[in-house]
This record gives C-alpha cells, structure tokens and sequence, in this order.
C-alpha cells in the first residue's frame, strides 16, 4: 500500500474503463452467487462493452471501487429511467456490490455517492433501486444512507416470441 505523508492512499470510485471488463464480469459473476441467482450468460463481456463503450451517451453507466493497489473492490451500475407515475426519468441503479473483504471499510457510501453525482450530472433528481428482502445488511446500509423502501415484488417475463 502507497503510504502518504498524511497516512495511506485513499480508495477511489470512477467509471469503469474498457480494459477492466473482464474484472468487472467477475465482480458481477460473484455478485450472482451471492445473490444465489444464476450465472452472468457467457459473453457478457461484449455485450456490456457496447452499452458502456458503443455509444455517447453511454445507455449504462458503471462506476468502480478501486483500492490503492488498483484492485477492482467492487461496482454500481446505474441508467437513467422513466417513471410513468411521475412522468419523469430517475436513476436506477441495478447493482451495487463489493467483494465480501472490501465492506466495512466505506466502499459502499464512496459508491453511493458516485451514483448520486451521476445522477446530478444526468439533471435526475432521485434514485432508485432493490435488494433482495433476505440481504439484512443491505437494508441496514441504505437505511444508514436515509433511503425509504417501498414494499414491492419483482417479476421477470421470458420475451421469447420463438
């Protein structure tokens, strides 16, 4: 670890670069398992290259958690939606995760706060986001950051037209 005259070297949060994918995916393969969901389908790699990379502005954002020795700690992904109640777009974030030895040592607020200055950038007012109702210390996190919940399930629909 770089040591500075006024102590160690903080970690940082930026967006995420295209040599970095294959870490990224990793982080996201075990985020998955955490989650006890299935695995990221192979090629996610490519495909998140051209929704991060392949156009301006990006249709996803993801910001990492970088450590001082430049290990990828963790990621939040994030992309502007639209709310039809509100009639206006918000930010949803889809993930947010650090590896299991990262947390604890505010990672998860510098990633928050990435999100929100994203947000800020992008003219969006608010937001959101879930967790599974299982994750106790997700929900005791972003009840310390002052986020509400709304009790709320989440379906999925296979869009197969074949």
């Amino acid at each position: 670890m770089n040591e500075r005259e006024d102590g160690p070297a903080p970690a940082v949060v930026r967006h995420a670069r295209p040599e970095e994918l294959p870490r990224v995916v990793e982080l996201i393969a075990e985020h998955a398992a955490y989650e006890k969901a299935a695995a990221p389908a192979p090629g996610l790699a490519e495909r998140l290259s051209r929704l991060l990379f392949g156009a301006e502005p990006p249709r996803l954002r993801c910001l990492v958690a970088v450590l001082p020795d430049g290990t990828l700690a963790g990621y939040a992904t994030c992309a502007p939606e639209l709310s039809t109640w509100d009639g206006a777009e918000y930010l949803h974030m889809d993930c947010l995760y650090l590896t299991e030895a990262s947390r604890g040592h505010g990672l998860g607020p510098l990633l928050t706060a990435a999100v929100t200055t994203e947000a800020r950038t992008l003219g969006l007012t608010e937001i959101q986001w879930q967790t599974p109702a299982w994750n106790e210390a997700a929900i005791r996190f972003y009840d310390r950051l002052g986020a509400t919940s709304k009790p709320k399930r989440r379906y999925t629909l296979p869009a197969d037209l074949t």
